[in-house]
Parts: C-alpha cells; structure tokens; sequence
C-alpha cells in the first residue's frame, strides 16, 4: 500500500475519518435539541424574573400593569400611577425573549391577574419543545 503523512496509510485516515463523520452525526441533532431546550429554559427563568418585577410593581402601586401600560411600565413609570418606585427591570432588553422577541404581557380576570409568555422559536400559538409557548403560568 502507498504510505500517507507519517506512516498511516490512506485506508487506515479514511476510516478515522468516516468514524468522526459517524460521531458527529450522531451528536449533533442531540446537542442541538439540548441547545433548543437551553432557550426555552432561559425563557423560563427570564418570565419569572419579570413576573417578580411584576410582583414589586404591584406592591408598591397596588395593581400590576395594564395590558395598556404593558411590561414597558417596569422601566418608565407610567403616566397616572401613583407609589411607583421603579425602575423594576434595568434594560429593555430583558423584556426580549430568546428568540429576540418582545415578551407579551397581558391581564387575566380570576385569580390570576395578569400572564407574562412567549410563542417561542416559532412564534405561533401551541407548539411543542423548543416551538411550546413558555408562560408564566406554567
């Protein structure tokens, strides 16, 4: 057989070669399902942050936010609100989601007064992993 870089021959890089093409085909839907999973994970964490913020708001004002008001009410007090002590969240980049959404806010009659979510990756209603809608009712 003819001799390839440092005496290995071209059969014996070839099947190295294949084998790290196997390896990597194998683990690379894998990594990036957990890298999927990581976002919505992040989302997660990032809404109750924002529903804790919320929490405050509505200590020191008496209610949470408005759907009118909206998340933007935890960084600029909004106009007729009274006890505001805020800001509640320091950048409005923590308003945005994973994806690079705005999170959406809105009230809800009931005991629950109020749900912080995303559509996640794509945006839509429903979904399912990584595509599955993370609320902060979840």
């Amino acid at each position: 057989m003819h001799k390839f870089y440092g005496g290995y021959t071209l059969l014996e890089v070839l099947v190295v070669l294949g084998l790290l093409v196997l390896i990597v085909g194998v683990t690379t839907p894998m990594l990036l399902g957990q890298y999927g999973n990581a976002k919505s994970d992040a989302a997660r964490v990032q809404i109750n942050a924002i529903a804790g913020s919320i929490e405050i708001f509505a200590i020191d004002t008496g209610a949470p936010p408005t759907e009118e008001q909206g998340l933007q009410a935890l960084i600029e007090e909004p106009a007729g609100v009274s006890g505001w002590r805020g800001p509640y969240i320091r950048k409005a980049s923590q308003l945005v989601d994973p994806w690079g959404r705005s999170y959406l806010y809105r009230t809800r009659t009931g005991s629950v007064a109020y749900e912080v979510y995303s559509l996640g990756s794509d945006n839509a209603p429903g979904g399912d992993r990584e595509a599955a809608d993370v609320s902060s009712q979840d």
